[in-house]
């Protein structure tokens, strides 16, 4: 779609990607102006990224198989006390301008191409702090394995940064095809290297080849995706409060991910490579379906949580039925995960990993309230509500490093219980905190969230019960395939035939498969 701005010398062609004003500067082209094309364009881009993140697991996971039984704990517990600190920098490496971008309203290319170059410069700058740090990391964990490792992984942060603004403008366009074979070509290169990296004797090195891999290759599909290039920077284009909104957002990743992360920084300085690794593949395991189901939504749902932000009706109502959809996909994996811990463990890292199938348990609590908390956090930012954001992050973050200071000292499995405690006693008080003022009410949330959550319940005692009389005469794979699909399936009638919600369902479906007649009055190109 090429199109007018602002300044008529000025053209955008990001098909689609970028909605800007038409020589009426009062007066606004949007490539979706209708609520049934935006919600159909959801619900496919929805359904796009499920597919496409479905995708992503099966190559996560057959590259964590093959891995753990190339590489020992210790090499993933060095590359575990790498990636803590890569990720507190990384918080930083767009500054929140990738979300500025989608959120807005309106933006010129101008604004773009002034974003573009300071995501730039902020990247040269991260990889120069990075490799300043190197030496601290040794000496914290005293492992001079770190030094190299960490200067290597630094320039990740300068091929993201080349292209944040390029997957912005993707996002914002709801590209969802696009954004979806960038992230699989990416994820199947760096799971490639990583593994022919491993294969030949490299060790903890093939780790850091994946985690390098996978941004140069993203950059590059970005860009040749998008047909914008970007001009030179300017001054007083009206980025300053677009700085602004991804200022807050960035300081509030910051503490949450503090919060989050500060188990792995304290098992590594007081247990060793060892225990961080074990707790490190225990909770990648437990958290790769949840991410990758957060992932998938959280792309379509921001970019049209965003579009209708204005609609106060409107914007509760989407957003609850898309909240209770994801919530009703990550309950019953959650759930069992937690009951099929040992069998999981064993079939997927193989047998020396077992040690960790009781961190992988009580770790499940933690990672169930973070799931259902998460999403709050897009809607806050959506609609401008990042303030609140905020401060509700400086409150989960403290309470969080609490619970896991008190359980350090027994080692990962007190600090998997510590982490689950402290969530535990999160949830209530930042739900109603998420939602005060918003339009939804404690009642339309509980209708969102109760028929998922009753029917993981009951679906779990189902599994339980299975394994408790069938287990013992089952191998470890065939009581795991057994036992989800029996976990699943229950899960799936109590939900959709039980609980009533088909319907729901089955208009998802037909918003998916729906023939589409575009109508020139809703699209159209300047």
């Amino acid at each position: 779609m090429n199109v007018d701005i602002d300044n008529d010398q000025s053209k955008l062609s990001a098909e689609g990607a970028v909605s800007i004003r038409e020589r009426d500067p009062h007066k606004a082209i949007f490539a979706i102006t209708s609520v049934d094309n935006l919600k159909r364009k959801s619900v496919r881009g929805g359904a796009i990224s499920l597919v496409a993140q479905g995708l992503k697991f099966g190559v996560q996971m057959g590259s964590v198989m093959i891995l753990a039984r190339l590489l020992s704990p210790e090499d993933f517990g060095l590359q575990g006390m790498v990636v803590t600190m890569m990720g507190i920098i990384g918080l930083f490496k767009d500054g929140g301008l990738s979300i500025a971008t989608v959120q807005r309203d309106v933006i010129t290319h101008e604004q773009t191409s002034t974003l573009f170059w300071i995501n730039v410069g902020l990247g040269a700058v991260l990889t120069l702090i990075t490799a300043a740090m190197a030496p601290a990391l040794v000496a914290f964990y005293n492992e001079p394995r770190l030094y190299w490792v960490v200067i290597v992984s630094g320039t990740a942060f300068m091929f993201n940064s080349l292209g944040t603004q390029h997957g912005a403008l993707l996002q914002r366009g709801m590209r969802y095809v696009t954004l979806a074979k960038i992230d699989i070509l990416s994820l199947a290169v760096s799971s490639a290297v990583g593994i022919g990296m491993a294969a030949l004797g490299f060790g903890y090195w093939a780790l850091v080849g994946m985690a390098v891999c996978g941004p140069l290759v993203s950059t590059a599909g970005s860009w040749f995706a998008v047909s914008w290039l970007p001009g030179r920077p300017m001054r007083r284009c009206g980025v300053r409060s677009m700085l602004h909104f991804g200022g807050t957002i960035t300081c509030n990743n910051l503490v949450i991910y503090l919060g989050y992360n500060a188990e792995k920084v304290l098992l590594g300085r007081s247990w060793g490579a060892q225990a961080l690794g074990l707790y490190g593949r225990s909770y990648q395991l437990l958290n790769l379906p949840m991410q990758q189901l957060h992932s998938s939504m959280y792309t379509v749902a921001f970019s049209a949580i965003s579009r209708i932000q204005n609609n106060a009706e409107l914007l509760c109502r989407s957003f609850l039925k898309g909240y209770s959809v994801l919530l009703s996909l990550i309950i019953p994996i959650t759930l069992a995960s937690a009951l099929f811990a040992e069998e999981i463990i064993r079939t997927v890292l193989g047998p020396k990993w077992i040690e960790a199938a009781p961190i992988l348990r009580l770790l499940t609590p933690a990672v169930l309230i973070f799931a259902m908390i998460n999403p709050f956090g897009w809607f806050l930012t959506a609609t401008g509500r990042t303030g609140r954001s905020l401060k509700i992050a400086l409150l989960i973050a403290p309470t969080v490093i609490l619970g896991i200071g008190m359980g350090l000292r027994y080692g990962p499995k007190g600090v998997a219980l510590g982490y689950s405690i402290a969530m535990s006693f999160l949830l209530v008080p930042v739900i109603a905190w998420n939602i005060h003022g918003t339009g939804i009410t404690p009642r339309t949330f509980w209708q969102a969230t109760q028929k998922p959550l009753l029917s993981g319940l009951l679906a779990a005692a189902c599994g339980l019960v299975f394994k408790m009389t069938l287990g013992h005469l089952l191998t470890p794979i065939s009581c795991l395939i057994f036992g989800l699909g029996l976990v699943f399936l229950v899960y799936a009638f109590i939900l959709l035939v039980a609980m009533g919600q088909r319907e729901l369902y089955v208009d998802l479906l037909n918003q998916i498969f729906q023939r589409v007649h575009p109508n020139p009055e809703e699209t159209k190109s300047v």
